[in-house]
Formats: structure tokens, C-alpha cells, sequence
């Protein structure tokens, strides 16, 4: 059989129902583990003397994995299907974030302050003085989650509306683990002005701006031109994210081996948004002989026709991904 690899991201539940007999639950669970399949968490629907009714939950590797696990449960003898649904699918239905009130406005003289007309004394003091923004609003609490939904994940140009489940994701780990407001802005225009522009408008609502899954080489254009005009911090997660990270990991793993980033050739596989920052922030870390590697091979001053990114780090080499590896 397939050497298979069951993750959460293929997670299914299997309601059935089958005779309360010795045997039974033991028969469902070995057909699940016979074509690969994780068992996860049992749980007792409805038990009499003569029907047990049950939930199981199952990490599939693939959603053709998670049809051959239903399959071989359907196999077993006086097993009936009840239900099978995707974990995953039902854990994005309607969305995975919400906007909430932080007041509870349980009577009238809190509507008033919350609302009109006390709300306009709020206004008229950041129109004085707009700082107090930051003190008065959510402003100095969220930020925009922003894609134009060309580089989602590694899947893609997808579009805006198939970068919505992403971005919410991101909104998620910024409240979850920072406290920190977001909110997903999914852009209709893979334009660089209009994305510039648009980002420009809404600003005054957010503290931050994350850019998200835009393509290179124009996330490079709008990333700088934002930090440029905005007064508020930009940060693009694919590029800075990944490079803080790579970098975290680099320092640790030459300490082990006693050596320094100034001493060390350093090959990048991939000269997208996330690998030229990885280069950018290296080389601001001290990092002297950074190699970057393109579907062409080693980005080389020999090549023509280099975007002004490559242009960057382009050295005088040339060759294979293998080849840079080697001598590494």
C-alpha cells in the first residue's frame, strides 16, 4: 500500500450506527486502519440495548483517502452511514471571525455615550487633536489584512473571494496569540496603484497594514510605496515573516556548529517575494556570499534581462541549484 501521511487538513467525522454487539466497534476501527486511516476521537451518540450510535473522527491524507476510509466502513457488515461530513469544510462555514462589542449596551444612558449624541464629543476632540485616534477608537488595536489574492499559499493566482479563508486565518493568529484586531481587506485589482491607493484610503482605520499573498515582483513596488506615504508600519508577512524566522533559525543552527554568517556561503532556493527578503535581511545581518537560485539556475551577472531585485544579488557565478549547494 501507498506509504500515506493522515493530517487535520483531511480530517473527516463518520456518524454510524451499527448492532450493540461485542466486535463491532473493533471491526470499524480495523477497516479504518487498513487503508491508512487515523483514528481520532470516539464519541457516544445514542447507546441502547440493541443500537449504538457513534461519532469517529479520522485524519485522511487526501479527499481521495477520506473516500476510500468511507468506503471501507460502508464494507463492514451491519454497519450503516449516518452522516459524513469534512471537519475542515465545517470548521470555515460562516466564516471564521466576527466583529463584537466590547460594551454591552444594556440600557439607554450607555446607547447615548456609545452613539449619538455623546459619540460627537469624541469626535470633536480627535478633530482637535488627531492622536487622540489612537486613545479613542479600535484604530490603535487593528490591522488590515491585505492580498489581492495572486500568490495564495502555494496554490496560486486564486483570486480575491479564495483568499478570504486565508486572510481570516490571519486575522485568527493575530487576536489568538498577540490580542491584536484584524480584519481581512480582499482586493478586486491586482493593479499596483489601484492596490496603493486603495490601501492609502482605508488607512485611517488601522494602526498596521499586513500585506498578504501578493506576487512578486509588485508586492517589492507596493510594500515600499505604502511605507513611503503611510505614517503607520507596513510589514508584508511572506517576505519579512519568513526572513525573520530563516534568519532565527540560521543564528542558532551556526552556533552549533561554530561559525559565523560573515564565514558562510549561503544558498536560496527561490528568488520570490519571501527569498529576496531572506537575502535582504541576511545580508543586513552581516551575511556576506548570499547565492540565490531562480528556475534559471544562480541569479548571475552574466544573465540579462534581471529585474532590479536580481540585479541586487546577482554575483559572478553561474550555474545549477546543485552546483551553488555543493560547495556551500
Amino acid at each position: 500500500m501507498v506509504d500515506l501521511t493522515p493530517n487535520p487538513s483531511f480530517s473527516l467525522t463518520i456518524c454510524l450506527t451499527y448492532p450493540n454487539r461485542a466486535g463491532m466497534l473493533a471491526s470499524v476501527t480495523q477497516a479504518i486502519a487498513s487503508v491508512g486511516g487515523q483514528l481520532g476521537e470516539i464519541m457516544v451518540v445514542e447507546k441502547t440495548r440493541k443500537i449504538a450510535t457513534r461519532e469517529i473522527t479520522v485524519d485522511a491524507a487526501s479527499t481521495q483517502h477520506a473516500e476510500q476510509i468511507v468506503q471501507a466502513v460502508k464494507e463492514v457488515p451491519d454497519v450503516q452511514i449516518l452522516n459524513v461530513y469534512d471537519r475542515t469544510f465545517n470548521l470555515h462555514r460562516g466564516g471564521k471571525i466576527s466583529v463584537n462589542s466590547k460594551i454591552p449596551l444594556k440600557h439607554q444612558s450607555e446607547l447615548a455615550m456609545a452613539y449619538t449624541p455623546g459619540v460627537g464629543r469624541i469626535c470633536k476632540a480627535i478633530a482637535s487633536d488627531p492622536e487622540q485616534v489612537y486613545s479613542f477608537t479600535i484604530k490603535s488595536n487593528m490591522v488590515a489584512v491585505v492580498t489581492d489574492g495572486s500568490a495564495v499559499l502555494g496554490l496560486g493566482n486564486l483570486g480575491p473571494e479564495a483568499a478570504l479563508p486565508v486572510m481570516e486565518g490571519k486575522a485568527m493568529l493575530f487576536k489568538e496569540f498577540a490580542g491584536i484586531d484584524a480584519f481581512p481587506i480582499c482586493l478586486a485589482t491586482q493593479d499596483t496603484d489601484k492596490i496603493v491607493e486603495t490601501v492609502k484610503t482605508i488607512a485611517p482605520v488601522f494602526g498596521g497594514i499586513n500585506l498578504e499573498d501578493i506576487s512578486a515582483p509588485r508586492c517589492f513596488d507596493i510594500e515600499a510605496r505604502l511605507r513611503q506615504e503611510l505614517d503607520i508600519p507596513v510589514f508584508h508577512d511572506d517576505q519579512n515573516g519568513t526572513a525573520i524566522v530563516t534568519l532565527a533559525a540560521l543564528t542558532n543552527a551556526l552556533k552549533v556548529v561554530k561559525k559565523s554568517l560573515e564565514e558562510v556561503r549561503i544558498v536560496i532556493n527561490g528568488a520570490g517575494a519571501a527569498g529576496m527578503a531572506v537575502a535582504r535581511l541576511l545580508r543586513k545581518a552581516g551575511a556576506g556570499a548570499i547565492w540565490i537560485c531562480d528556475s534559471q539556475g544562480i541569479i548571475s551577472t552574466k544573465r540579462p534581462n534581471l529585474t532590479e531585485q536580481k540585479q541586487e544579488f546577482a554575483v559572478d557565478a553561474s550555474g545549477t541549484l546543485a552546483g551553488a549547494i555543493g560547495n556551500a
